[in-house]
């Protein structure tokens, strides 16, 4: 009986594999990156590439993740960026890469941050900011 469970619960993941997580990547995920990019730019008055890690990101599950992820950047980043100390902190970031991992946390080396969900939560704003501007 277990083996019939697994069988019928992967059928209909098979079925939306593809073609599904393309249509949300277009409709709602880039989107909501390509408006996290334009609310840092106004808010920091620095650019910020975001990239997603397509290799770690299949599901779209992850993608709803990375789309919080960026409507956190998009609430966020403005009402951080209220001053020139907060800005130069947070501008140190210049590249953003989101990722699925083991767990949701944020790193930040060089200029170049990692906020990775674990499939279940994301890396909020919040988590970013402390670490940046420190």
């Amino acid at each position: 009986m277990k083996h019939l469970a697994l069988v019928l619960l992967f059928v209909p993941l098979a079925a939306f594999a593809g073609k599904e997580e393309r249509e949300y990547m277009k409709s709602d995920v880039t989107p909501a990156i390509t408006a996290a990019q334009g609310a840092f730019k106004k808010g920091c008055g620095c650019d910020l590439k975001m990239v997603m890690d397509e290799a770690s990101v299949k599901s779209k599950d992850d993608m709803y993740q990375i789309k919080h992820m960026a409507e956190s950047i998009t609430e966020g980043a403005p009402k951080h960026c209220t001053d020139a100390p907060s800005k130069a902190a947070i501008c140190k970031m210049k590249t953003l890469k989101m990722a699925k991992a083991k767990e949701s946390t944020f790193s930040f080396a060089g200029a170049a941050g990692t906020a990775t969900t674990d499939g279940q939560s994301y890396t909020n704003w919040d988590m970013m900011a402390r670490e940046l501007d420190k």
